[in-house]
């Protein structure tokens, strides 16, 4: 099957939003206090470690699902975005500073959640 070109954009936009999730990851785990406006001293905290780091998974298998035009990626990337955008806000207002990482990943999911509500990128997926 053909690939359409916002099926492409779509599947790219999420697999930056995994990389994103994982790097974000790592700096809750303490690694890169350099890359946000936070203290200078290592943040460390499992919990949203965790989180990231499987939102980073499942981003990267639906962008699989996305790639092989499975018409069920659709619905995961609503769903994940969705899950995503909460887990960001949270992040923000509830971690005590603003990632630079945690903001740039933010507007990457608003980008995403806006472009597969699209009536076009909807019919690409079989969707009404």
């Amino acid at each position: 099957m053909k690939r359409p070109i916002g099926v492409t954009i779509i599947a790219v936009f999420v697999a930056l939003a995994g990389l994103l999730a994982a790097l974000v990851a790592l700096q809750w785990l303490g690694l890169f206090p350099w890359m946000g406006p936070g203290p200078d001293v290592r943040t460390f905290n499992l919990w949203y470690a965790l989180m990231y780091g499987l939102l980073a998974y499942i981003y990267i298998w639906v962008f699989q699902m996305l790639w092989t035009l499975n018409e069920s990626g659709w619905i995961f990337v609503a769903v994940i975005t969705i899950f995503d955008l909460i887990l960001g806000l949270i992040t923000m207002v509830g971690g005590g500073f603003v990632p630079t990482v945690v903001t740039a990943k933010f507007v990457l999911d608003a980008l995403i959640l806006i472009y597969i509500m699209l009536p076009g990128t909807r019919r690409a997926f079989g969707r009404p």
